[in-house]
């Protein structure tokens, strides 16, 4: 048995999975970067920062949607290097459906991916991990805090992030296993860059002026609070939820 930590993190391919990939590697931390086959991002780039940044990674395919895909994704870390301490369930779509065009069929492919898959990287993590461990699930503001118009599916899974992080922090805790949540604000990724799904560019910008801080935030900001929640310094933290917004949701718009 080693004596470094290993993650697991989805969704690395780009924004706050690179980016939290990034900052594991600068904490000593080496992590299998996991990458959807269709993504257009680059996967390989990430493992490229991640050595960079003085760390160590490999390049794991997987659809969330797969149970066996999962077990083995996380049984690559055990596989690399011996051990698994560190799940972070990053990998999420949205689709823009108003309710009247919310099919069965868009509903359930939303929610296999955004709550479902977190639910099974959490499940084969938590498996595989022997010494304690720390999960981490990526939730969003609208779901984590507000509502998002034509959004229900995406709305609905990222809330029921929340719920599944409470109640693994209960269940597992008697293996020192610590689930919690990071509920990101405005972010600029590739996925709000989406004109047609999310903010786009200009929405962006537009969000932005509306922030207290005056700004959107960046993949590196929720990359620094997931980390923390990974770390012995969040060892007495589970079952919980950080908001990183800006200030965001502490603003009164009305004033």
């Amino acid at each position: 048995m080693t004596d470094f930590k290993t993650a697991v993190i989805t969704g690395a391919a780009s924004g706050i999975g690179r980016a939290t990939a990034v900052a594991f590697a600068r904490a000593g931390i080496r992590s299998v970067i996991g990458s959807f086959p269709d993504d257009p991002h680059d996967p390989y780039e990430t493992l490229k920062l991640v050595k960079e940044a003085g760390g160590e990674g490999v390049v794991h395919e997987l659809d969330v949607r797969s149970a066996e895909q999962v077990d083995s994704f996380a049984q690559r870390a055990v596989d690399e290097w011996g051990r698994l301490d560190i799940a972070v369930a990053n990998a999420g779509i949205v689709r823009l459906h108003p309710l009247p065009e919310l099919t069965d069929e868009a509903w359930n492919d939303l929610m296999s991916v955004d709550l479902g898959g977190v639910m099974r990287v959490f499940r084969s993590a938590a498996s595989r991990m022997d010494h304690g461990g720390a999960l981490v699930g990526i939730s969003s503001i609208s779901g984590g805090v507000y509502g998002w118009a034509n959004h229900a599916h995406y709305t609905a899974a990222k809330a029921g992030v929340l719920g599944l992080c409470k109640a693994l922090a209960v269940e597992l805790a008697p293996r020192q296993i610590r689930a919690n949540a990071v509920i990101p604000g405005v972010i600029d990724t590739a996925q709000t860059q989406d004109s047609v799904n999310s903010f786009g560019k200009e929405g962006l910008g537009t969000a932005g002026v509306k922030i207290p801080a005056g700004r959107v935030g960046q993949p590196e900001e929720i990359a620094a609070a997931v980390k923390f929640l990974s770390s012995d310094e969040a060892s007495y933290i589970t079952g919980q939820h950080l908001i990183v917004d800006g200030g965001l949701t502490v603003f009164m718009p009305v004033a």
